[in-house]
C-alpha cells in the first residue's frame, strides 16, 4: 500500500519544485561569485531527504477544503519544506548537533570544509556563521515561494495570518526550549516538569509540523470556520503525538532509520516528556543516574543501553506511549467532527495519523 504522502505524486512533485527553486537561486547568487553559491550545496543536500510531512499537510489542507489538485498548491506546500530546512539548520546550531538525516549537520559540514582548505580563523565559528546564513536564506525562499505560488491572491491573503503565526510561534518556541533547558528542573514538581516539556513541544514542533501547515492549506482553500476549528484540534493533537514519537525514536530508534546515533538526544540533554516522566517514576538512585547521564556528551553505548532500561523501569516509556495513543485518538475524533472535509482528503488525513505516530518511522 503506498504511503499517504505519495498520493497525488506529492513527494516527487515537491522535490521537483525544490530543485527548480534551488537551481534558480544558484543562478541568482552566481552573480556575486562562486563563494556565495557554496551556501546552495548544503541546503540542496539537506532537502534531498525528509518525509515531506509539512508539505503533505499543507497540500491536503487545500484538498480538504474541496479544492482540486493544483500546481500552485504544490508550490505552497513546498514553501513549508524551506521553512523546515531553516528550522532544522538553526536548531542543529543551537543544539550543537553532529548529524542530520544521516549526514553531518550543516554547521559541521561547513566547518570541515574550512579545515580541509587550510583557511585562517576558527573552523567551527565559520561553520556556525555559514549555517545561520543558509537558514536565513531558506526563510526568505519560504516566503518567496508562498507569495509566488500561483494560487489566487485572495487565497494567499486568507492564508497569510496562519503563515505568519507559524513563523512567529516557532521562533518563540525555539527560545522557549532554550529557556527550559537552562532553568533548574529540580525546583519543579513532577507534574510541572511534564507540563513544561509538553508546552515546549507544542510550540517548538507540534504546531509548525502539522497544525499550521494544515491550516495554511485549508484556509487558502476556503474551508469553513467550523472545519478549520476541527482541523486545528486534529493538527495539534497529532503534532504533539508526532513529536512524542520522535522523542522516543531519539532514544530507542534505529540509527539506520532515524539518521542519528542512538541516544543522541540523551547526550544533548534534551528535557523531553520522556525524561520528565522518568524523573517522576525514579527513586533516589535512578534520579542520581539521570542527573549524571543526561547531557553527558561522551555517553557510551553501555551507558545508553542502561539509560534506555531506566526509562523502561521508571514507566516513562509506557507513559509516553500512552500519551501518543491518546493524541492519535484525539486526532481521529477531531477529524470526524470536521464534517465538511472532502472525502479523499479525509481518507489521507486518517492514514496520516498512523503514519506519523508509527513506532519505526
Amino acid at each position: 500500500m503506498p504511503h499517504p504522502l505519495d498520493r497525488a505524486d506529492l513527494r516527487t512533485r515537491v522535490q521537483a519544485r525544490l530543485d527548480a527553486e534551488l537551481d534558480r537561486w544558484e543562478v541568482e547568487l552566481a552573480e556575486i561569485g562562486p563563494d556565495a553559491t557554496e551556501l546552495i550545496d548544503p541546503v540542496r543536500a539537506l532537502l534531498q531527504g525528509g518525509k515531506r510531512l509539512r508539505a503533505g499537510f499543507a497540500y491536503w489542507g487545500w484538498r480538504a477544503a474541496g479544492r482540486e489538485d493544483d500546481d500552485g498548491a504544490i508550490s505552497l506546500a513546498t514553501s513549508m519544506e524551506f521553512f523546515q530546512a531553516a528550522a532544522l539548520v538553526h536548531d542543529d546550531v543551537m543544539d550543537d548537533s553532529e548529524t542530520r538525516r544521516g549526514q553531518p549537520a550543516m554547521h559541521r559540514a561547513l566547518s570541515r570544509a574550512h579545515g580541509r582548505r587550510g583557511w585562517h580563523g576558527d573552523p567551527d565559528r565559520f561553520g556556525v556563521a555559514g549555517a545561520i546564513l543558509a537558514g536565513n536564506l531558506c526563510l526568505g525562499w519560504c516566503d518567496d515561494l508562498f507569495a509566488d505560488s500561483g494560487l489566487p491572491a485572495a487565497s494567499l491573503a486568507a492564508a497569510r495570518p496562519a503563515f505568519e503565526r507559524m513563523r512567529g510561534q516557532l521562533m518563540a518556541g525555539q527560545f522557549l526550549d532554550i529557556v527550559t533547558s537552562m532553568r533548574p528542573w529540580h525546583e519543579l514538581d513532577d507534574e510541572e516538569r511534564i507540563a513544561r516539556s509538553r508546552h515546549v513541544i507544542r510550540y517548538k514542533s507540534a504546531k509548525y509540523s502539522i497544525e499550521h501547515p494544515l491550516l495554511i492549506g485549508a484556509t487558502a482553500g476556503g474551508a469553513s470556520a467550523a472545519d478549520l476549528e476541527a482541523l486545528s484540534r486534529y493538527g495539534l493533537a497529532l503534532g504533539e503525538a508526532f513529536q512524542l514519537r520522535d522523542d522516543v525514536l531519539g532514544v530507542f530508534g534505529d540509527p539506520e532509520v532515524t539518521g542519528k546515533p542512538a541516544g543522541d538526544d540523551l547526550r544533548e540533554g534534551k528535557r523531553t516528556v520522556l525524561i520528565a516522566r522518568a524523573l517522576a517514576g525514579a527513586d533516589d538512585v535512578m534520579t542520581t543516574q539521570i542527573d549524571q547521564w543526561l547531557g553527558a556528551p561522551d555517553l557510551g553505548t553501555d551507558e545508553v543501553s542502561a539509560f534506555q532500561q531506566l526509562l523502561v523501569d521508571t514507566g516513562a516509556l509506557e507513559g509516553v506511549e500512552a500519551d501518543i495513543a491518546a493524541g492519535a485518538e484525539a486526532a481521529r475524533t477531531a477529524l470526524v467532527e470536521a464534517t465538511g472535509v472532502e472525502e479523499t482528503a479525509r481518507e489521507v488525513l486518517a492514514e496520516l495519523i498512523d503514519a506519523t505516530t508509527a513506532r519505526t518511522t
